[in-house]
């Protein structure tokens, strides 16, 4: 399946359809307490990853594609290839203490935003799991941010 999510993921198209994607991918992982997500059926490590608003404080749950790395996860902030990074990428750096749901546990995260080089070999690393990653940056024209979370 892995070889499908890889296709659709590439599509210009795919985006316009994010909002249902994701509010079916929250509600399966709400019913299965984060063990199962739809990233999962495709092959692809997935997140939950729960940060307070900036603005409203209103927790916020969002599913993301990770990648492992030693005793956390990289993320990048996407937007599957729209010009604007998500909300949750500001959000993120704003919160004192995200909530990482990986594989039905949730731990405390420290998060810490990339660059320079630490950046590139990071991204590196991702795009050899997600080479969509690339498309979403050339159709974007902003360096997408990359984010390493690790438990506390």
């Amino acid at each position: 399946m892995r070889w499908l999510a890889l296709r659709l993921g590439a599509q210009p198209w795919l985006p316009r359809f994010a909002p249902v994607i994701v509010g079916l991918d929250k509600g399966l992982q709400r019913v299965t307490r984060g063990r199962i997500d739809l990233l999962r059926f495709a092959g692809l490590p997935e997140l939950l990853l729960q940060v307070p608003g900036r603005r409203t404080g209103i927790l916020r749950s969002t599913p993301l594609l990770c990648i492992p790395q030693g005793e956390g996860w990289l993320v990048a902030g996407s937007n599957w290839g729209a010009p604007e990074p998500p909300a949750w990428v500001a959000n993120l750096l704003a919160a004192d203490e995200p909530l990482v749901t990986f594989r039905g546990h949730t731990v405390a995260a420290d998060a810490r935003l990339l660059s320079g080089l630490e950046r590139d070999e990071a991204w590196e690393h991702m795009l050899q799991t997600w080479p969509n990653y690339a498309k979403y940056a050339a159709r974007t024209g902003r360096e997408l941010p990359v984010i390493r979370l690790t438990s506390r």
